[in-house]
């Protein structure tokens, strides 16, 4: 059997977040990917898992509503797998309900929950029944806007064989009146920054353009914002790293999402990578009107 430690991870979340996208990928990532896997039966495949003779080190579970009540087996599932010396993570798929209304329509495909065929009515009891897991989540991704190429892309960042094994953060900016990315950790607020929107000659161009940036970062608000930061997230970074925690998404907003979220998400992006951890950044309403 390989030295590499067993590594599980849980695929769950809503029904059409692209649950079955996220176990191709990293089936195609190299894990064994078991669908549909009960709570209960977990800590025997990691049983086999560790048999002698077993080369196979990364296994990716598919567990959902259709195993029925599982949130307590499935703590109790890894917390067996922790102590069988398994690293453990749950990536959990979310969107928005009417994306997972169209979705639904769109396949015709019946939602496990739903009852006299009311798609809506099921989202609503699926999202009651994982609420708590949710939180629990290491990974949160929300598939709302994103197509199935842009989810592969997103999960192959994080799962990756190029992916840092410690923590990996993304970092992305946004516009609170598009509203607040569903998938971060931690949300900070830029508002209280001068406006480039303001700014005539500035108000079309966008927070990676020099001018934008160099009005933004010779405000004093900005530079104490990040030097607050930057003390925050190097005590909060390697806490999260010693409690187990892989992955981080950190959102920046202002009002639109255009200037000054974008100049400080840059700028966060680089104080992570100064203090040691893989950093990706994402502009998520720089385009949008």
């Amino acid at each position: 059997m390989s030295d590499s430690p067993l590594d599980f991870t849980i695929i769950t979340g809503l029904s059409g977040a692209g649950r079955s996208t996220a176990s191709n990928v990293l089936e195609d990532l190299g894990y064994f990917v078991i669908d549909n896997v009960p709570p209960a039966l977990i800590p025997k495949v990691a049983e086999l898992a560790k048999a002698e003779g077993q080369r196979q080190t990364k296994y990716a579970l598919v567990v959902d509503v259709r195993a029925g009540p599982f949130v307590d087996d499935l703590q109790s599932a890894l917390a067996q797998l922790r102590d069988l010396g398994a690293r453990t993570r749950i990536l959990f798929l979310d969107a928005a309900d009417e994306t997972l209304v169209a979705r639904f329509e769109a396949t015709r495909r019946p939602h496990p929950l739903a009852e006299n065929d009311l798609v809506s009515s099921g989202i609503s009891e699926e999202r009651r029944i994982l609420e708590e897991l949710k939180g629990q989540a290491d990974v949160v991704l929300d598939t709302s806007t994103i197509n199935v190429h842009q989810l592969r892309d997103r999960l192959q960042e994080v799962f990756g064989d190029d992916a840092v094994a410690r923590l990996q953060t993304n970092v992305v900016s946004f516009g609170y009146k598009h509203g607040l990315p569903r998938d971060v950790d931690l949300v900070f607020d830029c508002r209280f920054i001068p406006n480039p929107h303001w700014v005539p000659e500035l108000k079309p161009l966008i927070g990676i353009d020099a001018p934008v940036r160099d009005y933004v970062m010779a405000t004093p608000e900005a530079q104490e914002l990040l030097v607050q930061l930057r003390s925050l997230l190097a005590f909060l970074l390697p806490a999260y790293v010693n409690e187990g925690k892989s992955y981080v998404s950190i959102g920046i907003g202002c009002t639109g999402g255009r200037h000054r979220s974008v100049v400080i998400a840059e700028e966060v992006a680089k104080i992570v990578a100064d203090l040691g951890f893989a950093s990706r950044v994402h502009h998520r309403d720089s385009s949008r009107a």
